[in-house]
């Protein structure tokens, strides 16, 4: 691993966020989004763990994120390289034990291994942010079982999105061993869809997984998967993974 760790830059217009985010944010954050906002404040509110740090990837201004949720942890890292939305997350009533990073942790295929490395005792929490950004190599799944296979971490991340709006609209836990077509259809039963495929279904490969739809715009339509990862006993991932070299190891 090389000895300076991949930094971010700062991104104020972004496809994904920067200014025209914070704006569609405002207005739709207590309308539209309120629904979406409230399933991600139910996954966190049962996201109980043992760590006391967390580091949260990509959370922008926090808007998904609720009240008091950051005051939980005695130390609370954000990895954000949009500006504005640092400023705007820094002044959150619950954010007195907040700080900032420049660890770029999603550009380069190491960088998952580098956030284990900087921050030893941490868990980590991936803000929507894995669906937004293609994996540098491989694919996210392979990325967080070779490097995060012995940390805590949690993600809720797009699937896909599309222009059609789902018939079903609540939120959905499942359990069962299902393909991407199946979970679509329970959202749009015995509809013909469109959809860009954000290459994170199913991400880590084990479960529960539970998925909300996503109005981000009046006309189009994301699906948004959770999961959370617990630690595996370290003595296990050594096993499994040897070598640094290695291909990771497919869990199921």
């Amino acid at each position: 691993m090389p000895t300076s760790f991949p930094r971010l830059r700062d991104h104020l217009l972004d496809p994904s966020g920067g200014l025209v985010y914070h704006l569609r944010a405002r207005r739709q954050r207590h309308r539209n989004w309120a629904a979406f906002h409230a399933a991600v404040a139910g996954w966190l509110d049962g996201w109980r763990i043992a760590e006391k740090e967390l580091v949260i990837v990509g959370p922008n201004a926090g808007y998904a994120l609720p009240g008091g949720f950051l005051s939980r942890f005695d130390g609370v890292v954000a990895l954000e390289p949009d500006p504005l939305a640092r400023h705007l997350l820094a002044r959150r009533h619950d954010a007195t034990a907040l700080r900032f990073d420049r660890l770029d942790s999603l550009r380069t295929p190491d960088g998952l291994a580098w956030l284990a490395a900087r921050f030893p005792h941490a868990a980590f929490l991936f803000s929507n942010v894995l669906g937004q950004i293609s994996a540098p190599a491989e694919d996210w799944s392979a990325l967080l079982q070779r490097h995060l296979a012995g940390r805590t971490w949690a993600s809720y991340h797009d699937v896909i999105s599309t222009l059609t709006a789902p018939s079903y609209r609540d939120t959905l836990t499942i359990t069962e061993t299902e393909s991407l077509e199946t979970t679509l259809a329970r959202f749009w039963p015995g509809q013909a869809i469109t959809v860009t495929d954000h290459a994170t279904f199913r991400l880590s490969g084990t479960g529960p997984f539970a998925y909300a739809p996503w109005p981000i715009t009046g006309t189009r339509w994301h699906l948004v998967e959770w999961v959370a990862h617990r630690a595996q006993d370290q003595a296990q991932v050594l096993t499994l993974l040897p070598d640094d070299a290695c291909p990771p190891a497919t869990l199921r």
